[in-house]
């Protein structure tokens, strides 16, 4: 990232209080760039790039105090969100009952899988926030990412209308929401997921057992599912082990569908 370094200090020159960074210009053309749109009001984007932890008298350049961090945005970017996947679900799934849709829905407007597309766009590195939160990884931590993408929504929305927020959630996810219904009725999930990784040139998935509960006649195991360097990529609980197994390895096709990235938790900062 090209941002600059900025230092605030007291009376005291010589005393640093506070160090942050803000977005450069170039870094600020190439994000709008991988977003597919120009904003006409430059001061939503800033907004939506802020993180609260950014001090509230220094994170603008046009020094209007009434544009702060980007948690107004992030809550209507949520909304705009919902309804654009709830009318795309409900176009393309005619015949899907109202719970199905939720379902899937829920896969798809999550906290992680919004990270997943903030890091598609390079998000993180365009993030304004305070010295403290940037070196404790906070540009990898997936609430931050979901929170800052859905703000980057909110801002779209406020600047280009509903049909701007279409076109980037078409262009990110589409192939995922016209797949839900068939990964839906694909009962063997783990057969899906060694296919996916399969096709993508990755080691095949393990499963281990955390924890078993319950009385002897009904006992309830957690199964993990692990990618690569032993990443916990699904949980998956039931009363047998197979089916505990069948149900980890459908959080990871619902979450992904095509892994390209068996270590994208760790990019994500988890």
């Amino acid at each position: 990232m090209n941002s600059d370094d900025i230092l605030t200090t007291d009376n005291n020159e010589n005393q640093k209080e506070q160090l942050y960074t803000i977005i450069s210009d170039a870094d600020l053309l190439d994000l709008q760039d991988r977003l597919g749109y120009t904003f006409k009001n430059s001061d939503l984007l800033y907004q939506a790039l802020t993180h609260r932890s950014t001090p509230a008298d220094q994170h603008t350049k046009t020094g209007n105090l009434a544009i702060w961090h980007n948690e107004r945005l992030e809550f209507l970017g949520d909304a705009v969100l919902e309804l654009v996947i709830s009318t795309k679900l409900y176009q393309l799934y005619p015949d899907a009952a109202e719970g199905a849709l939720s379902h899937w829905r829920s896969s798809v407007v999550n906290t992680r899988s919004l990270s997943i597309l903030a890091t598609k766009i390079n998000l993180g590195s365009c993030l304004m926030m305070g010295r403290g939160e940037d070196l404790s990884g906070g540009r990898k931590k997936v609430s931050i990412l979901g929170d800052s993408f859905e703000a980057i929504l909110g801002a779209l929305f406020l600047d280009g209308g509903l049909s701007v927020v279409e076109d980037l959630l078409n262009r990110l996810i589409g192939d995922k929401i016209d797949k839900l219904q068939a990964v839906e009725q694909y009962k063997d999930y783990k057969s899906l997921l060694q296919e996916q990784l399969q096709s993508v040139g990755r080691a095949l998935p393990s499963y281990k057992v955390t924890a078993v509960v319950g009385p002897p006649h009904q006992r309830v195991f957690e199964v993990s599912c692990l990618l690569e360097n032993d990443l916990v990529a699904g949980i998956g609980s039931g009363h047998s082990k197979r089916y505990a197994e069948q149900l980890a390895a459908k959080s990871v096709v619902e979450q992904f569908l095509e892994i390209a990235d068996p270590t994208i938790g760790d990019k994500l900062g988890e």
